[in-house]
């Protein structure tokens, strides 16, 4: 009697993802160090740069998950067979990550140089950049899903429906930064994230994260169909926007019942209390993943 039910093939699938995971962590660092213009051994170990290592942590996780998801989604023998084929998704889902972050730093936080910041070791800074790069893989990956049935012919929607869907993270920013002034008056929130207040890095990263799971979920119960750009565009915004508000509902109910008779606006913004801030990243995520795990067809 056999007790290891793992076959040939799912060691295949492991050695042939692995390998590909260590050649794009091997380039990441390259990148990394040539940003740092230094030894990324020298900036973690000898300069203890803390937001540093929650920066290249968050671009490691996303490289894995990445890897990890597209070779669950394609079988062995097609990566066998076809690998130019995979090698493109790679690179498309790569660059649709990589795109939505900078659209992310040079867009919707145009104020706030969060590689600058990262470098003199702001932790809040590396904080709410590693919540829009996993943001973004998410959305990447909900993407993906809900177009790769159809192959490559479709990809001219997945492109439109991705920026769509960039609009949508941008308003819900600068609906945060507009609560944010309205209780701190006046303040500027990009502005604060220079004062290195850890609590807000956390907050902001769970929200990002959580809008990310709540679009993947719109997605996942969104039908695609063939070819059709506006009848996919207008679906993608009616389901996502649903999932947008119930993820804001859904999270201010579990709040006050959590947290009851506290103001976690005063809690975060003043005083900086990262217990508080880690309640709010926890709800966050676990509603968006509940809106998955309830409305994925």
């Amino acid at each position: 009697m056999s007790y290891l039910s793992l076959s040939n093939t799912s060691f295949v699938a492991i050695a042939i993802s692995f390998v590909v995971i260590c050649i794009t962590v091997f380039i990441l660092r390259i990148i990394t160090q040539i940003k740092a213009k230094q030894a990324l051994k020298d900036e973690l170990a000898q300069y203890d740069n803390f937001a540093m290592g929650i920066s290249f942590a968050s671009e490691i996780s996303v490289v894995i998950a990445t890897i990890a998801f597209l070779f669950d989604e394609i079988s062995v023998s097609t990566a066998q067979s076809n690998p130019l084929k995979v090698a493109v998704l790679i690179i498309l889902l790569f660059s649709f990550i990589k795109i939505g972050h900078m659209i992310h730093r040079k867009w919707i936080l145009r104020r706030f140089n969060e590689e600058a910041a990262i470098l003199k070791k702001n932790v809040c800074a590396a904080l709410v950049d590693s919540g829009m790069l996993i943001a973004n893989c998410i959305m990447t990956l909900g993407l993906y899903t809900w177009t790769h049935t159809q192959g490559f012919s479709n990809l001219l929607i997945a492109f439109v429906s991705f920026f769509v869907l960039q609009g949508m993270f941008a308003l819900d920013s600068k609906i945060r930064e507009y609560r944010f002034a309205k209780a701190n008056q006046g303040a500027s929130l990009q502005s604060n994230f220079n004062l290195e207040n850890t609590s807000i890095g956390i907050r902001y990263a769970g929200k990002s994260i959580g809008l990310a799971l709540a679009a993947y979920a719109g997605l996942s119960s969104a039908a695609f169909q063939n070819g059709k750009m506006v009848e996919n565009l207008f679906t993608l915004v009616m389901h996502c926007s649903v999932m947008w508000a119930l993820l804001y509902t859904l999270t201010f109910i579990i709040k006050k019942i959590s947290l009851p008779n506290i103001d976690t606006a005063l809690e975060v913004d003043h005083q900086d209390n990262i217990g508080i801030a880690c309640i709010e990243f926890a709800v966050f995520c676990a509603i968006g993943y509940l809106l998955i795990s309830m409305f994925s067809i």
